[in-house]
């Protein structure tokens, strides 16, 4: 497709190492991959002539209310023009790919955008289909702590280095990783920051200092010079003669929409790629480099799939077609929605006779709650959201532990009984910004506390999830995938065995050593 990786002298495209790697295998493209990346794909969609509906909002997903979700049928989605504020239905002939990326504005401490608020795992979770292993959450250990923005690994692995307020290389003088230092995986180094801070060996008692001076100013400007201005723009920090601000932030979601090796969701026609879904390849815990080829893997798989290739029979069973069991945990609060719900067992589902009729009841369904928030008067979704994004990122953040997660449900609930009251002050129908924040504002609600759940019922440290009460990964209890699915109208907790036979062996876990 013409990317253009930065390459060695010889040809070969140039590999750096990321933490948790054994070997040098992430790939860039000089100091902007990123930017390079959405100009190689955005010549493909011109390329290919694939239309795209910018300035849409997508609301819900269009489906049959059956009573097991086993049982119902995606024809599309409902999307809402915020160039012109009218509701429209876009049917689906070969299936709905959900790949709306990450959940990150659950924190008010993130990497992610501002769109990221879970929209399509919200989305697919009230029309049924469960959310899987929420509670593991990454958290990257280099953001600039006033905005969040993402400092990349790139700098630690091109040879960048910690220190504490004492000047100490942290990572191996008080032994967090003896082995690899600062290429840990991004759960250690976050863990070990945030140590420094809290034993008072953190700077202005926040973060730590991230020093590259040493790799010199050729270096960094042929490799990092993108680094170079973010730090200078958001912080004041030249890089190329002082070390620069970081401390962990909110960076990606290993759970999220459970799905199949086909990207299939239990729903039939509803399939899922990328962030926003679960397949599991990356466990409790993703490793630097990761996310983009799960993506390109997942996302052909489900297209594919979408467009009737014959891929074979899944061997992975999504929804209860499996051994599952229960969740033991008893919540102290009452967990879901509160002022009772529709009459469709799935949130967006429609009675119907055939697939225009359903697409048809979502869209006056869409109608009406868009009408609602704009006639009634009540609280902005501003107030609540910040509530939400504090709670987490206080008591659902690196370190865990129970009085604060049961903190944060009681926060979530309030959340939710404050959210019935919610209006917009804004009633113009062109670019109504504040609409779309209060309706993702419901997404976050439905995304945090389904991650909280799973956080408070998993008593054990596994990868990301790290708990003050049980600091050990018990793999005799809880070698297991945490499921959240929405039935009747509230959240029931429940789990499945993780699948360890490949096709010539079973894979033992091991522990983790840096």
């Amino acid at each position: 497709w013409g990317m253009p990786f930065s390459r060695e002298d010889d040809g070969r495209v140039s590999q750096r190492p990321f933490g948790g790697l054994s070997f040098p295998r992430t790939t860039y493209a000089g100091a902007e991959t990123g930017h390079q990346m959405l100009h190689t794909m955005y010549e493909q969609v011109v390329k290919r002539g694939i239309t795209v509906y910018d300035e849409w909002h997508v609301m819900d997903l269009a489906v049959t209310d059956e009573d097991d979700p086993a049982d119902r049928t995606c024809h599309g989605v409902v999307g809402y023009d915020i160039q012109t504020g009218e509701v429209s239905g876009f049917r689906a002939e070969n299936g709905v790919i959900l790949a709306t990326g990450g959940m990150g504005q659950v924190f008010d401490h993130t990497t992610n955008a501002v769109a990221n608020t879970g929209d399509g795992v919200a989305m697919a979770y009230r029309a049924g289909v469960p959310m899987e292993d929420m509670e593991f959450i990454q958290f990257h250990p280099t953001t600039l702590p006033s905005t969040g923005v993402l400092i990349s690994e790139g700098v630690r692995g091109e040879g960048g280095i910690l220190y504490n307020s004492e000047g100490e290389r942290f990572m191996f003088e008080h032994g967090y990783a003896n082995n690899d230092g600062e290429l840990a995986s991004r759960d250690v180094v976050s863990r070990a920051e945030l140590t420094e801070v809290n034993e008072g060996r953190g700077i202005e008692d926040e973060y730590v200092h991230l020093d590259m001076r040493h790799l010199g100013e050729e270096r960094i400007l042929d490799r990092l010079e993108n680094i170079l201005h973010l730090a200078e723009d958001f912080e004041g920090a030249d890089g190329l003669t002082e070390p620069m601000p970081v401390k962990p932030g909110q960076h990606y979601a290993m759970g999220g929409i459970e799905t199949n090796e086909h990207g299939e969701t239990v729903i039939d026609g509803l399939y899922a790629a990328g962030e926003c879904a679960c397949a599991s390849v990356h466990g409790a815990n993703r490793l630097g480099g990761n996310a983009l080829p799960e993506l390109i893997v997942f996302g052909k798989r489900a297209g594919r799939h979408a467009a009737g290739e014959d891929m074979g029979e899944a061997e992975i069973e999504t929804g209860r077609s499996g051994d599952w069991e229960p969740a033991d945990y008893e919540f102290e609060v009452e967990v879901g929605e509160t002022g009772g719900r529709g009459p469709a067992a799935a949130d967006g589902g429609a009675v119907a006779t055939d697939a225009d009729g359903v697409l048809a009841a979502a869209v006056d369904r869409a109608q009406e709650r868009v009408e609602t928030l704009l006639a009634r008067s009540g609280r902005n979704h501003a107030e609540i959201r910040s509530k939400v994004q504090k709670t987490m990122t206080d008591n659902v953040n690196v370190f865990r532990e129970e009085p604060g997660l049961k903190e944060t449900l009681s926060d979530l609930r309030e959340a939710r009984e404050e959210y019935q009251d919610v209006a917009v002050s804004d009633p113009s129908r062109t670019f109504n910004t504040d609409l779309i924040h209060t309706m993702e504002t419901r997404n976050i609600l439905d995304i945090a506390e389904a991650l909280t759940m799973g956080a408070l019922a998993r008593r054990e440290f596994r990868g990301a999830h790290w708990r003050k009460e049980n600091q050990i990964r018990d793999d005799e209890n809880w070698l297991k995938h945490t499921l959240v699915s929405w039935n009747d109208g509230e959240p029931e907790l429940w789990y499945k065995p993780v699948i360890l036979e490949g096709e010539n062996k079973e894979y033992e876990p091991k522990n983790r050593s840096y």
